[in-house]
């Protein structure tokens, strides 16, 4: 047993040490680049996906189901295995559209649609809060465990609240002490690797505890676990529903290691080089078979050791605390610190950027007096951790008691496959639209709230029992728990099939069923192409084009855009940047494939910090151009699609080769940008045109009222001069004219 402050003195300096290394790691990137971490760091930080359900929960599971918790990592490395075909699209994907979250990659293929990014990101948010509440109930429980003799595992009270607190600084210091154009974050991904190596350290080193000291050697241990008194924690399968189990569990890991939040920043946002995958590809599922090797092993030694069977999470920590190996049981400890401090940075810091971006930027935009909060989305984004990490200590303390660190991780992984339908259909499918991926988001997380969330409050005594046994208004097929008289399931398989079911089934019949417009098909092209091989995007060149738009107005304009959003020191350097990069820097004038290609490039700068979805709303209402810009674009389009066509019609004669596709393609990406653009003219015309139609209308009015106005002069001065005359004839003096002395 441990004094409170060595506990949080020696968390302090590992996490001190965690913070340097990060800072080294930064100003190593600064000098080298992207990939100055390495592909085995980047590797190791994807273990971010073995958080403290791993690290203690996984025994916990086996402790009472066997082998069943094996089924959370079946699924990944399935997975994994695809990762060619999957993870390396969406890196591609990523590179050319500027991605900074998954909610911004399924509204980037979906037209951009901020509606999609905004449901997404609410999915995101309300599914990760147990994921997060189950890494802060594992770190205080374990605290206060360790510090507390075994007496207390309990998350409320005052050490609670601070430690979520704490895992807030940190989460700021690591990953938004500022607001990066490339959201990458180097130093951050270093640390992950570390910590991914410190729980690995850990678990091994319990492993090797157990197996020798309390075992006496693995011949004793195989023979206690093949036919001795602990053989029931080999067992596959016990209960007749176990199968659906498995099975749930299988397809809610492969979808998990690729669609949670934290998972897609680490292994696509986070990527310098598809190269890495390859890496990647072997050396992840090698750390997650390392690191689940002794799990059985420690499950035996907490059965064995009489500790209460509702502290099973907790075997790592307690068996080698109850044997009094002080140093191992804080090794221990701190390997579950850094299982649960990693993917409550990463998601946590994810979280906060994307409701930043899609929920409340959208806001700002729309609001005229809070525009100028624009400007401050760095302390927005940290107001949202706070926020975000205190609603997970929240549900912890008012759920956690209730359930198994895995059971309540297994309510976000379900919440996460919801995306699933969006993500790959939109990945594999180009007849999917936006109008399929909402309706089928909205129609899927319905369902996991009615099956999966609700029953949880109902057994938390919010909801009475009625309406899970009954069915609401008495309804029994409509029982959350066996929907349209389907029984038999496990609860969390009942919800995976229901939600996913009707999450395709929407998503396959609006996608069908909806036309979407010109604007939606080209981008779709475009995206769908981006995740090709080997392609090169294309970049500005010399043309025949005449140069005759001035750069300065168009800088400035770029760097006004750029200042509404950064510091005037970043949105100069930013420019500056893209100048040098585009080489048009020093120029005076440009061509208008320059100024297209300028434009294109400063949206991708820009949805580096707000999403792509509001950095291309924000382009769309901020930049202008000229009618000959406007006309010049429309003829270049034109004249660029004549020549693809002749293109095709020309293979077709005599075939076509790899380099000719590749070349078309970079062509047709540029002829989608530039038709994107023409759309977005046209649009803007129209709605001057409406404008101007408007203020015509009301002049027109305004001159009819003047009209009126003169005919009734007109007509009272000639009434007027009517009774002057009859006045005059009468010999009376008429006003206006001398009278009698």
């Amino acid at each position: 047993m441990f004094s409170p402050l060595t506990v949080t003195l020696v968390v302090l300096s590992y996490m001190a040490i965690l913070f340097a290394t990060a800072q080294y790691a930064e100003k190593k990137a600064e000098l080298r680049g992207p990939k100055a971490h390495g592909r085995w760091i980047y590797s190791l930080s994807l273990a971010v996906y073995a958080t403290s359900w791993t690290f203690y929960g996984s025994v916990g599971l086996a402790s009472q189901s066997g082998m069943l918790f094996f089924g959370v990592y079946i699924g990944a490395l399935l997975a994994v295995a695809c990762w060619w075909v999957i993870l390396r699209p969406m890196v591609a994907a990523k590179e050319t559209f500027h991605i900074t979250s998954i909610a911004d990659f399924i509204s980037t293929r979906y037209n951009r649609s901020q509606a999609i990014a905004a449901v997404v990101t609410l999915i995101a948010l309300i599914g990760s809060l147990p994921y997060i509440a189950l890494q802060l109930e594992a770190v205080i429980s374990s605290f206060n465990l360790i510090t507390t003799g075994g007496s207390d595992a309990g998350i409320g009270g005052l050490t609670g609240l601070l430690v979520t607190l704490l895992m807030a600084v940190f989460t700021i210091l690591f990953g938004a002490r500022r607001l990066d154009p490339t959201e990458r974050h180097p130093g951050m991904v270093t640390v992950l690797a570390i910590e991914c190596l410190v729980k690995l350290l850990a678990l091994t080193a319990i492993g090797l505890f157990v197996t020798l000291s309390i075992f006496g050697g693995f011949g004793e241990l195989s023979e206690r676990l093949l036919s001795g008194d602990l053989q029931h924690l080999t067992r596959f399968q016990s209960d007749r529903g176990d199968g659906f189990t498995w099975l749930t569990f299988i397809v809610l890991s492969f979808v998990g290691v690729q669609l949670l939040p934290r998972q897609f920043h680490v292994a696509v946002v986070e990527n310098p080089d598809q190269g890495y995958i390859k890496t990647a590809m072997w050396l992840f599922p090698t750390y997650l078979i390392l690191i689940n090797l002794f799990v059985l092993p420690i499950a035996g030694a907490g059965l064995i050791s009489e500790i209460p069977p509702q502290l099973a999470d907790f075997y790592v920590l307690l068996v080698p605390q109850q044997a009094g190996e002080r140093m191992l049981t804080m090794l221990t400890f701190l390997g579950g610190y850094s299982a649960a401090t990693a993917m409550v940075l990463v998601t946590t810091m994810t979280l906060a950027t994307m409701a930043s971006n899609h929920l409340l930027l959208p806001l700002l935009e729309r609001t005229p007096g809070l525009r100028r909060a624009r400007g401050s989305l760095l302390q927005v984004r940290w107001i949202l951790i706070v926020l975000i990490l205190l609603a997970a200590y929240g549900f912890a303390a008012e759920f956690g008691d209730a359930y198994l660190l895995v059971t309540i991780g297994l309510l976000s992984f379900a919440a996460v496959l919801q995306f699933a339908p969006a993500m790959f259909g939109g990945m594999f499918w180009s007849r999917g639209n936006s109008a399929g991926a909402l309706a089928g988001l909205c129609g899927g997380f319905s369902i996991w709230i009615y099956t999966l969330a609700l029953p949880t409050f109902v057994r938390q005594g919010w909801i009475d029992t009625s309406f899970l046994n009954q069915g609401p208004l008495g309804l029994h097929w409509l029982r959350p728990e066996a929907l349209f008289g389907l029984e038999g399931l496990p609860g969390l398989s009942h919800s995976v099939f229901w939600s996913l079911l009707v999450n395709i089934g929407l998503y396959v019949l609006a996608s069908l069923l909806y036309e979407p417009h010109k604007s939606e098909r080209t981008l779709t092209n475009e995206f769908l192409a981006s995740m090709r091989p080997n392609l090169q995007r294309y970049r500005a060149r010399s043309t025949g084009l005449e140069a005759y738009i001035e750069l300065a107005p168009k800088l400035a304009e770029a760097q006004s855009l750029l200042g509404k959003y950064f510091s005037s020191d970043k949105a100069e350097l930013a420019i500056h940047g893209l100048s040098q990069e585009l080489g048009i820097a020093g120029k005076s004038e440009i061509t208008v494939i320059e100024l297209i290609e300028f434009h294109r490039m400063l949206e991708h700068v820009l949805s580096g910090a707000i999403g792509a979805a509001s950095a291309h709303h924000a382009i769309e209402t901020s930049i202008r151009y000229s009618d000959r810009e406007a006309s010049d674009l429309k003829a270049l389009y034109s004249h660029l699609v004549s020549e693809l066509q002749g293109q095709q019609l020309a293979s077709q004669d005599t075939g076509s080769s790899g380099r000719d596709h590749a070349s078309r393609t970079d062509q047709y990406g540029m002829v989608g940008d530039l038709q994107s653009t023409i759309e977005q003219l046209e649009r803007r015309l129209a709605e001057q045109q409406e404008q101007i139609a408007g203020l015509e209308a009301k002049v027109e009015e305004r001159y009819e009222e003047v009209f009126r106005y003169r005919l009734e002069a007109q007509k009272l001065q000639q009434e007027n001069d009517l009774l002057r005359r009859e006045l005059g004839a009468l010999g009376a003096p008429v006003s206006g004219e001398d009278g009698p002395p």
